[in-house]
């Protein structure tokens, strides 16, 4: 089943670079910051914001003022009159507003949408929630990212416990790990040859860095920030945590960052694009979850989901990119689909540049349509895993008109 009624303008998508957790955006209001940032982006493109008739943001972490949702990055971008649902689905919630914004699309309910993706890890909210009826009054309290990886809803278990039952499930070892993680690093180099040309096809850079008031600049990040320089012998002296087999190298990092796309039905796709020669389209999408404490096989569920909505194979697939906060998904997916595991990510993937959790997904997606053009075309997937033992995956088909 493919989405026929709406398209991705080649080109109308962004990036901000990922930055380190308590790093160069841990002072800017996600919100307000994803506002910020699709402005300019949008005047770059000499696209007004009167275009949009639908909206969708995505963020997991609580701001101040969070309450008002949608409308209030909207009518700072100067979208005034526009509406639209904000939307929180842990890690996948990057791809879930891509999705929700291509759906209304589809059945005809709007022309233009622009989705936000965007989150700040950094300094997350101390929750506390009354209890009236409890010992003394008192309540329960949480730090609402800290408390929640090592500590699931459901089982009481942390995320990292997760990766370690997969990996005596599959009998994965550290070794194993680190030589995929070692590919991964060589692959995010490649964004990085000729002055970052792969990231600047998506990405403004230099970036400015803006004061917390948005008035003015802070500071300039040349590019993503907390990359850790990667070497067989450094990964060798890592110890596994929990006395399991993975190490620090083998999961991802906390960061901040946004991202924004633009979905539009196909006449007004072709105007908004960068060439409207090329034409981006979803061909399926698929979501699974898995039994509890197996959060890294439920991407093989959604995959497998969204390859029977497009009517087609992995062996189909040019380009793969995923969501992997732990390089096991990754192992285990190859394993499972038979999909050639070090073809996967290039030029970059979650577990090297950082986990903003809202923004993850969409960054992965944008990534793999500027891949697939480069390679002239074809069929790619995106596929991640989220809290709850939950996945959710996109095909994606990039062709010439």
């Amino acid at each position: 089943m493919s989405f026929d009624k709406v398209e991705i303008p080649y080109g109308a998508y962004w990036s901000t670079p990922f930055a380190k957790w308590q790093g160069s955006l841990q002072h800017l209001h996600s919100m307000k910051f994803a506002a910020h940032v699709a402005r300019a982006e949008l005047k770059k493109r000499d696209i007004a914001p009167e275009v949009f008739d639908f909206g969708v943001l995505g963020m997991t972490i609580a701001q101040f003022q969070s309450f008002y949702g949608a409308p209030w990055p909207f009518y700072e971008i100067g979208m005034k009159h526009v509406v639209g649902p904000t939307i929180t689905q842990v890690c996948s919630t990057g791809a879930r507003v891509i999705l929700a914004g291509a759906s209304e699309i589809e059945v005809g309910l709007a022309s233009v949408a622009l989705v936000l993706a965007t989150d700040r890890t950094s300094n997350g909210p101390h929750m506390y929630y009354p209890a009236p009826r409890g010992p003394g009054g008192t309540g329960q309290a949480e730090d609402q990212m800290l408390y929640n990886f090592s500590n699931d809803a459901i089982g009481g278990h942390s995320m990292l416990a997760t990766a370690e039952y997969v990996a005596r499930k599959y009998q994965i070892s550290t070794e194993e790990q680190h030589a995929v993680v070692l590919r991964r690093y060589a692959q995010y180099q490649d964004a990085l040859a000729d002055d970052r040309a792969f990231q600047k096809r998506f990405m403004t850079l230099p970036f400015s860095v803006p004061k917390p008031n948005f008035k003015g600049e802070d500071k300039v990040m040349e590019g993503d920030e907390g990359i850790f320089p990667t070497t067989a012998e450094g990964l060798a002296k890592l110890k596994p945590a929990e006395g399991g087999t993975v190490t620090f190298g083998g999961q991802t990092h906390p960061a901040d960052g946004s991202c924004a796309m633009i979905l539009a039905a196909p006449g007004k796709a072709r105007e908004l694009s960068r060439n409207d020669k090329i034409r981006i389209r979803f061909l399926g999408f698929g979501q699974g979850r898995v039994d509890m404490a197996q959060m890294p096989l439920a991407p093989i569920k959604a995959a497998k989901s969204a390859l029977a909505n497009a009517g087609l194979a992995i062996d189909q697939m040019k380009a793969i990119k995923s969501h992997n906060p732990f390089v096991i998904n990754d192992i285990a997916f190859a394993r499972e689909t038979g999909y050639e595991l070090m073809r996967m990510n290039n030029y970059g993937c979650s577990l090297i540049w950082g986990h903003p959790q809202g923004s993850t997904g969409m960054r992965c997606i944008i990534e793999l349509i500027e891949e697939l053009v480069l390679m002239g075309g074809g069929v790619g997937m995106f596929q991640g895993c989220a809290a709850g033992d939950s996945s959710l995956a996109a095909i994606i088909e990039v062709s010439d008109r």
